[in-house]
């Protein structure tokens, strides 16, 4: 009998514990990189192994998908000389990555580069973990860059 009364506080104790819901399920939304207003041409990560066309003068953006929660971070491994690194910037890829308490998931890791010069050459950036530094790339990423006046 006196097992009754122990369940009973049991299952008060969780039904109080539980978080009120009220049965809604939760739907979230995939975001686009945060680019800045300044930026004239995008490019993301299908554009690989193509050539993009730019004016001197203007500001792009190379905006890629990464892991940094897993220590998968973009790096560039070749600038042209027609570019000129302008910055960094990041941020969420899924509106659930807003939510309190959320961890890892993948996350916009994108670099600015302003056109210096007419010219060509191959911009490449490579995902790595920066203390594997033997090891291959995970992952990488080219675009031949035409800058013309």
């Amino acid at each position: 009998m006196k097992t009754i009364p122990l369940i009973s506080a049991i299952l008060f104790c969780v039904a109080c514990a539980s978080p009120a819901s009220d049965g809604a399920v939760k739907t979230y939304s995939s975001l686009a990189a945060p680019t800045p207003d300044n930026v004239s041409l995008v490019i993301k990560g299908d554009r690989n192994g193509q050539k993009v066309s730019v004016k001197v003068g203007t500001t792009i953006a190379v905006e890629l998908v990464g892991a940094p929660t897993a220590g998968y971070m973009w790096t560039l491994a070749e600038t042209p000389g027609v570019l000129e690194v302008a910055g960094e910037y990041g941020g969420p890829t899924s509106s659930a990555q807003l939510e309190r308490g959320f961890a890892g998931g993948s996350h916009w890791e994108a670099f600015l580069f302003n056109v210096m010069s007419a010219g060509e050459g191959e911009l490449r950036l490579e995902q790595r973990r920066p203390w594997e530094s033997d090891e291959p790339p995970a992952e990488r990423f080219s675009v031949n860059v035409l800058a013309e006046e």
